[in-house]
């Protein structure tokens, strides 16, 4: 415990000189956080937020869209939130939910997640183009971890809020997630704006790799030795190794 914090303490420095860096140059950081449920989405991002400053730094975690919003462009309420200059924004969930959770559930057709696939590129690039820096990050565990993290959402009365409809059926559906989630990595990890996969079976490791992650491939102003902050190749995964672990645990032809 008292390792991670120090570790943990060290990398939040290092976020302050990042953000201080995007304030200077005017820079503009967009941080995608998905994954799993009970992933560990919201705790890393508090780790990640703890420290910078409130007004240079937003997190967005939209509730389900309005009547008016169904009826707009499936990206139009995010637009709205993209960050601006000298501005890092995370997104707790994001326009992703069309590949994953949607479908899944039942929220949308499957010639709507067809053509979001082939539109998410495009539009990604589009906001690179612009200047954004898009980081991708999905928290991947296994299924014994999510049901024992369920368990402990439901016996904690400060957790409890954290179970949703969608959070019950996850177990059910496991083998449909796993399918989504591999057709989703795979038709929407660009060399431009490719994803990083985070093991996040162990949460402190996940932190500290997340943390590392973002600090590793940036430059910024007094950075700490890039040695000193590369991620755990064995907590950090790529992209085709994640699919194969995924497709490997839970029967899935890719």
């Amino acid at each position: 415990m008292k390792l991670y914090k120090e570790e943990l303490v060290k990398l939040q420095i290092e976020l302050l000189k990042l953000q201080n860096h995007i304030k200077k140059h005017s820079l503009k950081l967009l941080i995608i956080m998905e994954g799993r449920d009970a992933a560990g989405k919201g705790g890393t991002i508090k780790r990640i937020t703890e420290h910078l400053n409130p007004r240079g730094a937003r997190i967005v975690a939209l509730p389900k869209p309005s009547d008016v919003e169904i009826t707009q462009w499936y990206f139009q309420r995010y637009v709205a939130n993209l960050p601006s200059g000298g501005e890092i924004v995370i997104f707790d969930r994001s326009w992703y939910n069309r590949a994953v959770v949607e479908p899944v559930m039942g929220f949308c057709t499957t010639s709507q997640t067809k053509e979001f696939l082939e539109d998410v590129p495009l539009f990604e690039h589009l906001l690179s183009k612009s200047g954004i820096k898009i980081f991708k990050i999905f928290l991947s565990i296994d299924k014994k971890t999510q049901i024992k993290r369920f368990k402990d959402r439901r016996n904690n009365p400060l957790k409890s809020y954290k179970i949703s409809i969608v959070d019950e059926k996850a177990q059910i559906l496991w083998d449909d997630y796993s399918a989504a989630i591999c057709n989703m990595l795979t038709k929407t990890s660009s060399q431009e704006n490719p994803w990083t996969i985070v093991d996040a079976n162990d949460k402190k490791k996940a932190r500290i790799n997340t943390i590392k992650s973002i600090l590793y491939n940036f430059e910024y102003d007094e950075k700490e030795d890039n040695k000193l902050l590369k991620p755990d190749s064995d907590i950090v995964l790529s992209v085709d190794d994640a699919i194969n672990i995924i497709s490997k645990n839970n029967n899935i032809e890719i």
